[in-house]
């Protein structure tokens, strides 16, 4: 059995979500949000270098002896599956190791708005799942593709880096490809997938021009495209599209998200209220004829209005739904400040006061 299985063991027993091995300290675990370290000693160079080697494969080993960071799915002896990323800092190796659960989560169990579900019976179009890194847009992709998989007999195509949840074909079929291993490249995969008779293309990461225009290409020619951006608003989602492409084809680019986009839906990770675990609180922006003209005429900055007032298309901002979960007691009111955009309406709630700022306690 590879050492490292030990940590990745011992970690996911904690419920944490990601554990970090770095030269100079002890491994860490990240539990509901925060690093905490086990009780070992701090890990040498030559010692973490010779846990990793164990788990790479003899391409992946001479690929990271070239000076290459690696990204790959990891399945320990006991059958625990991760996602993990190897590289080189000034201090030696590092490696982060993400716990992918046994079973696809369903949508239900994560809590996400009803809206999510409904979107899903779109044939045609493309939906965004975007944020931060570490903020579960995998787990809800993966429990998006699940719920296709048990009501709708379609061919779906996932490009995916690294393969993360393993889904099993129900009602649908499900091909999974991996980005380096099947396709060279997002692009690539999709213009492959597109002679491949799909219903649905899952893109892991429209990570660049050509993959988002290819994305495009698919929404646009009766395919469902489901996405993601490292976007943190509905705003700033359509803004980056834009200006990934070049400025003869933005014109075109604002057309297609005015009539083939389906909706953003931008999340956070926050924690609960008991602190024990943390749940996905989301911003959904659903495209309509508002939304589209404000797109067309280069003022997406208004749209965040438009997810205010919407409510019975399934819209809300993220303060909104922070707040929702708040005066339901769901959320830590601390944690929700946080990420709010407005924090000052979310002051009255917080009860780490020294959260605040000082001009406010002075008040």
């Amino acid at each position: 059995m590879p050492r490292i299985d030990a940590f990745l063991k011992l970690g996911t027993a904690q419920g944490c979500s990601d554990i970090h091995l770095a030269v100079g300290v002890p491994p860490m675990l990240r539990m509901n949000g925060d690093l905490m370290p086990i009780r070992f000693r701090n890990l040498g160079d030559a010692e973490l270098e010779g846990y990793v080697s164990e788990i790479m494969t003899k391409k992946q080993s001479e690929s990271f002896k070239t000076g290459h960071d690696l990204d790959f799915s990891y399945v320990a002896e006991d059958g625990g599956r991760f996602r993990v990323n190897i590289f080189r800092k000034e201090t030696g190796v590092g490696a982060v190791f993400r716990a992918i659960p046994s079973s696809v989560p369903t949508l239900d169990s994560l809590n996400l708005p009803p809206i999510v579900k409904k979107l899903l019976d779109y044939h045609q179009g493309m939906i965004l799942v975007t944020g931060s890194t570490g903020t579960g847009k995998s787990t809800t992709l993966a429990a998006m593709i699940d719920e296709i998989n048990r009501k709708r007999r379609l061919n779906i195509i996932s490009l995916e880096d690294p393969i993360e949840f393993v889904h099993r074909s129900q009602e649908a079929q499900i091909i999974q490809r991996e980005y380096g291993t099947h396709v060279p490249s997002f692009a690539e995969g999709v213009r492959a997938a597109m002679r491949e008779d799909p219903d649905v293309i899952l893109v892991g990461e429209m990570r660049d021009a050509e993959t988002i225009r290819m994305a495009m290409t698919a929404a646009e020619t009766g395919h469902l495209v489901l996405g993601t951006l490292h976007t943190t608003s509905a705003t700033k989602t359509i803004d980056r599209i834009i200006d990934a492409l070049p400025i003869e084809e933005r014109e075109q680019t604002k057309s297609f998200l005015s009539q083939s986009l389906l909706a953003v839906i931008t999340q956070v990770l926050v924690k609960r209220a008991d602190s024990r675990s943390r749940r996905a609180v989301c911003e959904i922006m659903v495209m309509n004829r508002a939304i589209g003209k404000l797109i067309q005429t280069d003022q997406s900055h208004q749209i965040t209005a438009q997810l205010q007032t919407g409510k019975d298309s399934g819209m809300q901002t993220l303060d909104q739904a922070l707040m929702l979960g708040i005066q339901a007691k769901e959320l830590d009111p601390d944690d929700a400040y946080i990420y709010a955009a407005d924090r000052k309406q979310f002051q009255r709630f917080v009860t780490d006061t020294s959260m605040l700022p000082k001009n406010e306690l002075a008040e």
